[in-house]
């Protein structure tokens, strides 16, 4: 890869979006030709996984490139601690100007208190004072934590983030997802329209909405007006005042989408764009599972018993209508986010921007999208969950339309940015370079490690349940706290991970050999930091 000056970059991130919701990956449904172009310029990664499947941990590890069970934020609602280490800050420390524009969510958007999850208490013992109740004192009355809560912008109608905000000097922000989002969107919105509050939500929907599909509405929030188009002006009016300048410092923006997450609402034209009927089921909806995961048992047994928590944020089984039409409304927002990156992408051609701009596209997890017959995310480490896109453009690259298959993640994409801005990581990242994968050679990795920890428990399993799987090039294998079953598949012959082969005998040696490779990667992505302070004795 041939290197110039700093280069610029321009990392794109989508919300709960499928690494097959995309052209280049394969989809002949959904229009994403900008995307593509992206990939067929640069570099696509097929088996690129995420951290953990969700979302305020794996967007943690994609700005720490660490694991969630070191940089702490291992559960949504826990926040990413204002001391760690950013890559970002690495980069604003060298001198890059650092922009954010769209979805954090570093910090809870949600502003109720957990009921469940701390540790029961004996009653004859008297309990620390609050601020002693928790093993770390990182979260502490110094650090803001409730940045990007909606009641911190409803009661400080001036209020913005303390800065520079996780490494980012210029923040504007997109908090909760379709055309409910708050924070500088919700300005922006009423900029633009008295009576915005008359446009949001399912009460206020357009008449013709036809679906029973759960969380869709016809929002009557023009497409002019929607998030999608706040983010892609706001990056293309920073883009317009970058250019005027000396442009003596490079700039890192992350462009960052709510959508493709549910609720479905893609608005205006992407409503329609789609036909539920013409969209086809998952492999995977029918296939069969064998035997079927006790985890997923409970959950068709909620179905059954119209027990299912549809309008919350955990998975949950549906029905064959809805997986269609929640994949029709959801290429709609996905075409809808293409258009917006066309956009993007022809102004920093339009502004001689795009020869020294790196152009980076992933998303923080996927969705089971009608897989095994189920919708949103949760502890069931499938494929369309845990693989996710990732697309690295870059004008310096030699070799392009590149398809690498080997592994990799998430975790990776500090130490490749870092590294290609020339930059030295920090002790305790954890990640590796990508640089000679995006060019076709080899990403290092024999094996990748997936973290999952609850706090509330579902689907049969104990609050605060954990889980950890290991996926290597031909098999996963998950591992569940508090019970004795596990999941063992063959990746190669059965894609649609329906022939669970944890109880088959002639599987218990690739399960010995696997667990102990699990073992080996979690001892290797074990702590090293902070270095020792002194030499010792």
């Amino acid at each position: 890869m041939l290197m110039s000056k700093q280069p610029n970059f321009l990392l794109i991130i989508t919300d709960q979006q499928r690494a097959d919701h995309l052209g280049c990956y394969g989809n002949s449904v959904v229009q994403t030709p900008n995307i593509d172009g992206l990939a067929a310029a640069g570099a696509r990664f097929d088996r690129f996984y995420v951290a953990t499947p969700i979302c305020m941990p794996n967007r943690a590890t994609l700005m720490t490139g660490r694991m969630p069970s070191l940089h702490g934020a291992r559960q949504n609602g826990v926040p990413l601690s204002l001391r760690a280490t950013t890559f970002v800050d690495v980069l604003r420390a060298a001198g890059y100007e650092t922009v954010l524009v769209g979805k954090c969510h570093l910090q809870s958007i949600n502003g109720t208190p957990p009921v469940i999850g701390m540790p029961q208490s004996n009653s004859n013992r008297i309990p620390p004072p609050d601020h002693l109740r928790e093993a770390a004192k990182s979260i502490n009355e110094r650090d803001r934590y409730d940045q990007e809560l909606p009641s911190t912008w409803e009661r400080d109608p001036e209020f913005e983030p303390v800065g520079p905000y996780y490494g980012f000097n210029h923040v504007e922000l997109a908090i909760g997802h379709g055309d409910k989002a708050v924070g500088h969107y919700e300005r922006w919105l009423k900029a633009r329209h008295s009576h915005s509050e008359s446009l949001r939500g399912a009460k206020n929907q357009l008449p013709g909405n036809g679906y029973i599909a759960p969380q869709a509405w016809r929002t009557r929030m023009p497409e002019e007006l929607y998030p999608t188009t706040f983010v892609a002006e706001r990056t293309i009016d920073y883009l317009k005042t970058y250019s005027r300048s000396n442009q003596s410092q490079p700039f890192f923006i992350q462009c960052s989408f709510p959508d493709p997450h549910h609720p479905f609402t893609p608005p205006g034209k992407y409503w329609e764009m789609y036909d539920p009927q013409s969209i086809s089921l998952p492999s995977s909806f029918n296939s069969g599972e064998r035997p079927i995961p006790p985890h997923l048992q409970k959950l068709y047994e909620e179905r059954e018993l119209n027990k299912s928590n549809r309008e919350g944020q955990r998975t949950f089984a549906i029905s064959a209508r809805e997986a269609r039409e929640a994949i029709a409304l959801t290429y709609g927002m996905i075409t809808m986010i293409d258009d917006a990156i066309g956009k993007i992408f022809a102004r920093l051609v339009a502004l001689g921007l795009e020869s020294n701009t790196v152009i980076v596209f992933t998303t923080d997890h996927g969705d089971f999208m009608g897989d095994h017959q189920l919708l949103l995310k949760g502890a069931l480490h499938y494929r369309g969950l845990v693989r996710v896109p990732f697309i690295w453009r870059d004008p310096s690259a030699v070799k392009k339309n590149i398809v690498n298959s080997g592994l990799c993640g998430t975790l990776d994409i500090a130490t490749t940015v870092l590294d290609r801005a020339g930059l030295a990581a920090y002790n305790g990242i954890q990640g590796r370079s990508m640089l000679p994968a995006l060019e076709g050679g080899a990403t290092g990795h024999d094996s990748v490690l997936i973290e999952e920890h609850q706090r509330r428990g579902y689907m049969g399993l104990e609050n605060n349940f954990r889980a950890r799987s290991l996926i290597t090039e031909k098999q996963r294998l998950t591992l569940y706290e508090g019970v004795e079953w596990g999941e063992l598949y063959d990746l190669v012959n059965d894609p649609d991970e329906s022939n669970n082969l944890w109880d088959v005998s002639d599987a218990y040696r690739d399960r010995n050999e696997l667990t102990e490779r699990l073992a080996r990667k979690m001892m290797q992505l074990a702590e090293t930091s902070p270095l020792a302070t002194h030499h010792g004795p």
